[in-house]
């Protein structure tokens, strides 16, 4: 596509711009500058920051075209494009650049869409686009910028406008009174202070309301607030300076910022401020993940709890995701109608963490699978749960998974993304991992062991850094060597995955005990923001198992792959059969990223029974279980080849495994293993009548990094009578309560074959 300039000439636009030129503007565009730093390219354009709440070097980008004020859609929006856009308005460059309308949906025009910059243009308009005004994008899809806050030498604000000119609440802090820079994080009580254009300053505390507290607490990321010592703080204020610069703040309580409440600013001329009156104080309650390093771990846990009936899954960090709710012992997902930030502050302080800071909808964090329960939620922000408020049951014909909701929560600040930094990696996702151990004085940054690191390792790594996810977890970093780091300082790591910092996770504490020692062998990460998130179509399962009897003529190719039980080997071969459970097992990609096969193309091995390259050795197990979870069975499916099978409508397909093809399982597509190929069974054939359990399991040793591992098992209950077998109640492993998943496990087996 080429570059698309500003104006479209014609003789007569020539011949009106000639004429124009006695008035010193031509087709509404500004009066030529006599500043030497104004681009030619810019002319005709003028460019401004909007959206709210954000900071003077951050927002929305618009753009004002022949008069009219329009948006950028995010489509191939990259940060080559922010810096460009951040020079017309007179930054130097972008840190940043943000996708689906994180400032608010503009207004008016979109005048650009897939719009491509290699970084260096002088001007928005020699980059590649759709052209002026061709998008097919709403604005919900608004790009916004984040630039350095440093101006270019000599630009004059002639092509900046700002959308509001009065005083904002940008930010907003507890500060403890005594003790400041010695408590441990997060704060949790303290005097609230704003960021002011000349600093922090206190608020006036008269008519200060417990509305006002709930909000402030809810933009820290605490999901509560209790009361304060009101005399001691009183006595305190006494003996202390204070710089007021807010009062009069009237919140519902309701609001996602402070900003929202009313609220009126001190004048530069006010002398007397705040008379007879303090700084306002607030104590904010931490939610059960931050309570333990706040020392109110004991105080939470007094608190009965029971199942928690809402759930974010998906998310790249804490308290991101997609909202989950659970109807009739069965998880479902919530549909985008009429979502906003009070049903999205609703499930963010039912879950813990403060109030929202997006209500995300269109699927952002990856489709659901299964039942959509919840529609056109309308929340007045005061519910202590989702479920208070009024809402649609969902049908078949109202919603898709297209449309699940999502939620960003505000969450407090721990300080742990400073215990933690990556060195030597070419940019900064990606590098050998140091930490930071010892206390007050005896601080010193090293390294990890690179033993038994992994996947699961990474993830912890990457989250604490806030990073997103681990696409990879490197146990030899060799090739990143760098810096004067060079002493071990834990070993013996293992995660779960789920904790927060690598603090929580396993480790040797000060006993270091490194199989491979030297920096070579420490442990590194490359991380991402977007991740893969693989899911068995359990009913499916459950619709084509069944039972075959096939000669052993038929088996020698299965053999040859380790597809048949171990007794396999002393039949008497090429007579007689092996019992086998066959199924179809269809493996969707609901992540936000292609799922792609750990190893290089170099290592894919050829398989002539099958025809084709396998690309991974081990991606599903294929068991039979006893209900007690022996093992009296298991699928030897040796190796796989990952393609797209089938996708979703507006889905094309990008992976196959024919002619040495790229293979993996692209997103919105299926990979499709049908119960009539080779290896696609486990053999029964020494299986005892019974009652059992059927699991399968992908991507079972965590070899390719996905954004959610717990609902990669599938679980069916099943009888086999010597003859038969009935396959029931499949389900993938996260899909059910904690107490129906209890009933499956103590499910004492069918004594027919009528299956209820």
């Amino acid at each position: 596509m080429r570059p698309v300039s500003v104006w479209q000439w014609s003789p007569w636009g020539l011949l009106l711009c000639l004429l124009c030129l006695l008035c010193s503007s031509c087709l509404g565009s500004p009066s030529p500058s006599t500043d030497p730093e104004k681009r030619v390219g810019s002319q005709g354009l003028r460019f401004r920051l909007a959206g709210f709440p954000r900071k003077p070097y951050e927002g929305r980008v618009e753009i004002q075209r022949a008069g009219e004020w329009g948006t950028i859609c995010d489509d191939d929006f990259t940060l080559q494009a922010a810096h460009v856009l951040c020079r017309e308005l007179g930054f130097t460059e972008a840190t940043g650049w943000t996708h689906s309308a994180k400032y608010g949906p503009g207004t008016g025009r979109i005048w650009l869409d897939n719009l491509s910059c290699s970084g260096t243009e002088q001007s928005v308009a020699e980059c590649a686009s759709r052209g002026w005004g061709n998008s097919d994008c709403t604005h919900d899809e608004d790009a916004g910028v984040i630039c350095k806050d440093q101006r270019l030498p000599g630009f004059s604000d002639s092509n900046v406008i700002e959308v509001e000119h009065h005083l904002q609440v940008e930010e907003v802090r507890i500060r403890p009174a005594v003790g400041w820079g010695r408590r441990p994080l997060p704060v949790t009580e303290g005097l609230v202070e704003v960021r002011l254009p000349d600093g922090w300053s206190q608020v006036c505390d008269k008519g200060w309301s417990a509305h006002n507290s709930h909000v402030v607490c809810g933009m820290l990321g605490f999901p509560s607030e209790k009361r304060v010592n009101a005399a001691f703080y009183r006595l305190l204020a006494q003996r202390q300076q204070h710089s007021f610069g807010l009062h009069g703040v009237a919140c519902v309580g309701t609001e996602a910022h402070l900003s929202l409440c009313s609220l009126e600013f001190y004048r530069a001329n006010d002398t007397a401020r705040c008379p007879g009156g303090g700084p306002a104080v607030v104590s904010c309650v931490p939610g059960p993940l931050y309570a333990a390093s706040s020392g109110q771990k004991k105080q939470q846990q007094s608190k009965p709890q029971g199942e928690a009936r809402v759930r974010l899954k998906g998310g790249a960090h804490p308290g991101e995701g997609r909202v989950e709710v659970l109807k009739a012992s069965t998880w479902g997902t919530v549909c985008d109608r009429k979502w906003d930030l009070h049903a999205a502050s609703v499930v963010c302080r039912e879950l813990g963490f403060g109030s929202a800071r997006e209500a995300l909808s269109g699927a952002r964090m990856g489709q659901g699978m299964g039942a959509i329960h919840l529609s056109e939620v309308r929340c007045s922000g005061q519910e202590l749960s989702l479920w208070k408020c009024p809402h649609k049951n969902i049908t078949a014909e109202d919603c898709s998974h297209s449309q699940d909701a999502g939620v960003r929560c505000n969450l407090p600040y721990t300080g742990a993304e400073t215990r933690i930094r990556l060195s030597g990696g070419r940019s900064q996702h990606e590098g050998r991992v140091e930490v930071q151990i010892g206390g007050p004085g005896t601080l010193r940054w090293g390294l990890i062991c690179g033993d038994d690191w992994g996947t699961l390792e990474a993830m912890v790594a990457c989250r604490q850094l806030g990073l997103g996810y681990a696409n990879h977890g490197l146990q030899e970093t060799w090739y990143w060597d760098s810096g004067n780091i060079t002493e071990v300082v834990m070993s013996g790591v293992r995660c779960t995955g789920t904790e927060l910092t690598l603090d929580q996770c396993a480790h040797h504490g000060t006993h270091i005990t490194c199989k491979r020692t030297g920096t070579r062998f420490t442990a590194g990460v490359i991380c991402s923001e977007t991740a893969s998130d693989l899911l068995l179509h359990s009913a499916l399962v459950q619709e084509t198992a069944y039972i075959e009897d096939r000669p052993l003529h038929m088996l020698y190719c299965a053999a040859e792959e380790n597809c048949l039980a171990s007794s396999a080997r002393s039949a008497n071969w090429p007579y007689g059969h092996r019992r086998l459970l066959r199924f179809s097992s269809q493996i969707h990609n609901l992540g936000r990223a292609d799922f792609r096969p750990k190893a290089g193309r170099h290592s894919w091995v050829w398989h002539e029974c099958h025809g084709h390259y396998h690309s991974m050795d081990i991606f599903t197990h294929y068991d039979i279980l006893t209900p007690n979870g022996t093992k009296v069975a298991e699928g030897h499916k040796a190796s796989f080849c990952l393609e797209d099978t089938e996708c979703q409508e507006d889905v094309s397909k990008r992976y196959e495994c024919a002619n040495f093809g790229e293979q993996g399982i692209t997103v919105g597509c299926w990979d499709l293993y049908r119960h009539d190929i080779d290896c696609q069974w486990i053999d029964i054939t020494d299986v005892k009548p019974g009652n059992y359990i059927l699991q399968v399991v992908i991507n079972p040793n965590f070899e390719v990094a996905e954004s959610d591992f717990t609902n990669n098992a599938m679980k069916c209950n099943c009888k086999y009578d010597g003859h038969r077998i009935w396959v029931h109640n499949c389900h993938i492993g996260d899909a059910f309560s904690e107490e129906a998943n209890r009933r499956f496990e103590r499910y004492p087996g069918q004594t027919s074959n009528q299956i209820i």
